[in-house]
């Protein structure tokens, strides 16, 4: 299976497992001995209970995982899948009672893993079969949802991109293809978006995660300069191994229901680690929309005391491979800004594909200290939570700001925007927006959970200081 798309699934599917296996224990117990247990008056059999509710809750995901419960399966079925399950049981049960008799806790209720064991496997069957519902559902509605351009028009090029979209669980759609030449070298179920000199074109034009190359043979020259392309522009690149003569790249070998893929990322690769950063900024943003509850609100009075308009400025901005959303902030100018907008571009202080005045005249009262302490950006909190910004991230651009974009600024737009960055610590004040991308190009490159939390820290004095633009 393609990596990236299933080690979030396990962990979540492992994460079930543990807490149903702990919950099941709880309910067995409480029916088993009653009131007494539910009072704590039960004398339990080990020595530390809770070191060994924690071997407990970690043994079962670890059985399950030897029985392959945690790999993709391509051809799933339910016969399969409950053999699986029961065998896990049956291993489960016999690690058990040897670890009893062995630890000679002749206390143990028996009645209590007899009663226990069937519960689990049932609950294993159908955690797993309402997980992969409930994903499918989430990505029939578009939750979350990845999109690949397919490079060829070849019948390997229709069967990988049948073969892709046969997995709905991946989250991966097909938008179409790109032709060799002027007419598709064979018949094509999906659009044909252009051909293979249009690229550049239909990346700009639409939204595209990933790139698959299923050219022809005679065509695989080509591969080298579109490998190159795509990595500028920041996007993923899956190759048919059969297609390749030679490695081209920095890149892995994977394994995709019985093809092996050839991968090349452009941008963090570790699943596990941006599996946290997402998690992190649902705990981040929760607590900080709580805290700062207060504050916010009395943000909002000031801003309709200071003056006529909404409190909210809402604005479209481009965020994960061209994906546009709503950024909402609080509103630091007078009613009507963006109207006047193309009146003050030639005062513009940025040299390059962005807008920055120091002394701006659109700006409120209340804006100017809002924007000094960057406290304009709260209301971000929501664009965090829905998951089309992160805590830390590259700058979210404006669409015109993007139309303009040389090549290589593109791949900045290759990890989801963030209300805080390496760019506001360290080059919000630059003049030249060439350093700005390069600042994110540098936080994409070396991301890690650990540099997020030193951006956010190195935020705060940023924040007091009034460095705001």
């Amino acid at each position: 299976m393609i990596r990236r798309y299933g080690i979030a699934f396990r962990l979540l599917l492992a994460l079930a497992d543990s807490a149903t296996a702990v919950a099941l224990l709880v309910l067995v117990l409480a029916v088993r001995f009653g009131p007494a247990f539910l009072r704590s008056e039960v004398e339990s059999p080990f020595t530390d209970p809770l070191i060994a509710i924690g071997a407990y809750a970690v043994l079962w995901p670890f059985v399950l995982w030897t029985q392959g419960l945690y790999r993709h399966r391509a051809r799933w079925t339910v016969r399969g899948e409950i053999g699986d399950i029961l065998r896990a049981m049956l291993i489960f049960a016999a690690i058990i009672v040897s670890f009893l008799f062995a630890s000679k806790n002749a206390g143990a209720s028996r009645l209590v893993l007899f009663g226990l064991l069937p519960l689990l496997a049932i609950a294993a069957f159908l955690t797993r079969l309402l997980l992969r519902r409930l994903l499918i559902r989430l990505r029939e509605q578009g939750r979350n949802t990845r999109f690949m351009l397919i490079l060829g028009t070849t019948p390997h090029s229709q069967a990988f991109a049948d073969l892709v979209e046969a997995h709905p669980t991946l989250g991966l759609r097909v938008i179409g293809h790109l032709a060799e030449g002027a007419e598709p070298r064979s018949r094509i179920t999906r659009p044909t978006l252009g051909t293979l000199d249009q690229i550049e074109d239909v990346l700009h034009a639409n939204v595209v995660d990933e790139v698959a190359i299923c050219l022809a043979f005679d065509e695989s020259s080509r591969i080298d300069d579109l490998v190159r392309l795509c990595e500028e522009e920041g996007k993923i690149v899956r190759i048919p191994m059969y297609l390749l003569g030679h490695a081209i790249a920095a890149g892995k070998a994977e394994e995709f229901d019985g093809v092996p893929i050839y991968s090349i990322l452009a941008g963090p690769d570790r699943v596990a680690g941006m599996f946290a950063k997402r998690a992190i900024d649902l705990v981040g943003a929760t607590f900080i929309a709580i805290v700062l509850t207060p504050v916010m609100l009395a943000i909002s009075v000031w801003i309709k005391l200071d003056s006529h308009g909404p409190i909210l400025f809402r604005q479209r901005r481009v965020g994960l491979h061209g994906r546009s959303f709503e950024v909402r902030k609080f509103r630091t100018m007078v009613e009507g800004a963006e109207e006047e907008l193309e009146g003050l571009l030639e005062l513009n202080e940025i040299r390059g594909n962005a807008f920055k005045m120091a002394t701006d005249p659109r700006v409120t009262r209340a804006g100017k200290w809002l924007r000094q302490t960057s406290l304009d950006e709260l209301p971000q909190l929501v664009n965090v939570l829905r998951g089309e910004m992160s805590l830390v991230g590259p700058r979210p651009p404006l669409p015109f700001e993007v139309a303009a974009y040389d090549v290589w600024h593109r791949r900045r737009l290759s990890m989801r925007p963030g209300m805080t960055g390496l760019w506001q610590v360290t080059a919000r004040r630059e003049p030249d927006f060439d350093r700005w991308v390069e600042a994110d190009l540098e936080y994409i490159d070396r991301w890690s959970i650990w540099l997020d939390m030193r951006i956010m820290l190195r935020t705060i004095p940023a924040m007091l200081g009034r460095e705001g633009n």
